[in-house]
């Protein structure tokens, strides 16, 4: 995309100011079954874009968070043993269907949860439906977007992992995977531990979900209302925001997400890939002992660049689904 066509403004899909995505407007949906379906549609393409330009990223962090000390030099050792050893495709796609398919209903639930924790936001302070929020209240309502999320979240993270963390183990001869991809791994989980080790890691996902979306949104909504237009002399908002406003944004916002949240996502991969019965305590033991507190960040570095383009590419992906289908349905 150019940067002239970045430039346009974004009269198609104003943003209210606690919302933290654009909404199509400039052509209304004749009802709200319509509006329902064309942002779960525009919210499922812009997941898919966020894990099309973010899962090498991805992968590279769980690989470093799991491998053992010396397997890799860094992030750049990662990419290039992976693609030495799988090919390009699959050394940096190893467990991309699970996210690709889980990515639509995540990010559904995702905003279906923070418009319940909006309402629930308002109703307990007494406010009127249609009252703004402040930015601790959109913090509030982003933490209870992860509740009802987890039940998603975490089964699909435990296959995602599960499969990228495979593709790093040299195989002998003649020796075939464990799992032959993300059905597999379900099927054998469930044999061996039934939905118990299937959903393993849930808590872990929650506490690393609840408060990286409350500050995923908080930042989100502080970002886009100080990059608003602003009419000089009553500093009201007045135009819509830009196209590049919104990308940069989301691409803020994602990283606000993972820096504090960086070491319980270590925990939650060695978790999700550990063999046999563990728990959350004994893994946060382990890993302190391998290198103390600098051991819960290996990958934080690809985790952040990958926060960047990805989250640019889904309010991206949100944008340009919304507009297609303007032009295509009226």
């Amino acid at each position: 995309m150019s940067d002239e066509s970045l430039k346009m403004p974004v009269a198609a899909t104003p943003t209210t100011a606690d919302d933290t995505a654009p909404v199509a407007a400039a052509v209304a949906p004749k009802s709200a079954l319509a509006t329902q379906i064309r942002s779960f549609a525009a919210g499922g393409f812009g997941g898919v874009c966020a894990v099309v330009v973010g899962h090498p990223f991805d992968l590279v962090k769980v690989r470093m968070q799991t491998a053992e000390s010396g397997v890799y030099k860094g992030a750049i050792d990662v990419v290039r043993k992976s693609v030495a050893r799988d090919g390009l495709r699959r050394g940096l796609y190893a467990g991309v269907s699970a996210p690709l398919i889980g990515v639509t209903p995540m990010f559904a639930v995702s905003f279906w949860g923070y418009d319940l924790g909006k309402s629930i936001v308002r109703s307990t302070s007494g406010l009127a439906p249609d009252s703004h929020l402040t930015i601790g209240q959109t913090s509030a309502a982003g933490f209870f977007s992860a509740i009802p999320m987890t039940l998603i979240t975490a089964p699909f993270e435990r296959v995602k992992v599960i499969l990228q963390v495979q593709g790093q183990k040299a195989l002998a001869p003649g020796e075939k995977p464990k799992y032959s991809g993300a059905a597999d791994v379900v099927r054998q989980l469930y044999a061996t531990g039934g939905l118990r080790s299937v959903f393993r890691g849930s808590a872990a996902t929650l506490a690393r979900d609840g408060p990286g979306s409350a500050a995923y949104f908080a930042a989100y909504e502080y970002i886009k209302r100080e990059l608003t237009p602003k009419d000089p002399v009553t500093g009201k908002p007045s135009g819509a925001l830009s196209l590049t406003a919104i990308t940069c944004a989301g691409a803020a916002a994602g990283v606000a997400m993972w820096v504090p949240v960086f070491p319980i996502d270590t925990v939650k991969s060695r978790l999700q890939t550990a063999e046999g019965n563990v728990s959350l305590g004994g893994v946060i033991k382990e890993v302190y002992a391998k290198g103390g507190f600098r051991a819960f960040f290996p990958g934080f570095g690809p985790a952040l660049a990958r926060a960047v383009p990805a989250n640019a590419a889904t309010f991206l992906g949100v944008e340009l689904a919304h507009q297609a289908m303007n032009k295509t349905f009226g």
